[in-house]
């Protein structure tokens, strides 16, 4: 082949590309044009799944917002907060980075040292200091239920166990202000936590460093409202909302007052 015949083909090349370049460009947004919206990475707890998050996700879509869903191993405290951590390292621009329940753990370290992440939004979440386990917390103030309402542990091939919600008891102990057949299904697709990353002492705080959201029901049976309020509070949480009457999953049954905080925490980035 000709030297003359391969310019002509290398320059076609380019041409293509340089074509095709903007449409890529359009789905991976760079830092600066994701810098007027920031990315919303969803990190979901135990007992659940990114699906919990489809009601907040999708007002927030609504209003422009990019939205990830992180699908939470919910194995130990640090391999799940490596694994968001990678997640977000992918990501161009900054970050909104929220978590429900034990994944209020998760994002607490996830976001150690992610100079991208500009704020943290705890939902119905622990927000521990450093050593401190969610069993620790859930147990620091009366009123938790979760420990009659788990089913029997199954075994892991490695050791340990994974802990469920029993299926008939799901829906008054998680998810109480949630429509039956929904709350059902719920309890059917319900990710196990390793009883292991719940007694995982937490390692970071980066609620310590970063603005600070919170909002929580008031008849939460998973993680006593008290302890949340008192986590809030030390947090220095810059908003804190309680919903009146929800449950512990306050993003499913009031997904609207939930991404109404989420986007008060985007916009106080800007």
């Amino acid at each position: 082949m000709s030297k003359r015949i391969l310019r002509t083909l290398s320059l076609s090349a380019l041409a293509a590309f340089a074509i095709a370049a903007p449409a890529l460009a359009k789905d991976a947004p760079s830092a600066s044009t994701a810098g007027a919206k920031p990315t919303i990475v969803l990190v979901h707890g135990a007992f659940a799944d990114s699906s919990s998050w489809n009601g907040v996700a999708g007002e927030l879509r609504g209003k422009g917002y990019p939205v990830v869903a992180v699908a939470n191993p919910l194995r130990s405290v640090s391999g799940d907060a490596r694994y968001a951590a990678s997640v977000i390292d992918k990501i161009a621009g900054p970050v909104v980075l929220v978590g429900h329940s034990y994944g209020g753990s998760v994002i607490s370290n996830a976001a150690v040292g992610q100079s991208k992440v500009k704020a943290l939004v705890y939902v119905s979440a622990f927000a521990p200091e450093t050593g401190e386990s969610v069993v620790e917390l859930a147990g620091k103030f009366p009123g938790g239920t979760l420990g009659g309402a788990l089913a029997a542990p199954v075994p892991l091939p490695e050791g340990g166990v994974d802990l469920y919600i029993d299926q008939d008891k799901f829906r008054d102990q998680f998810a109480a202000d949630v429509k039956p057949d929904a709350a059902r299904l719920m309890a059917v697709g319900q990710r196990p936590v390793a009883e292991a990353a719940l007694k995982e002492p937490s390692q970071g705080t980066a609620w310590k460093d970063l603005p600070t959201y919170y909002v929580y029901g008031s008849a939460d049976k998973n993680i006593p409202p008290a302890a949340m309020a008192w986590m809030a509070e030390r947090a220095h949480a810059r908003k804190t909302v309680v919903v009146r009457n929800a449950s512990h999953v306050v993003m499913v049954s009031h997904a609207h007052e939930v991404a109404a905080l989420i986007e008060t925490a985007a916009r106080d980035t800007q």
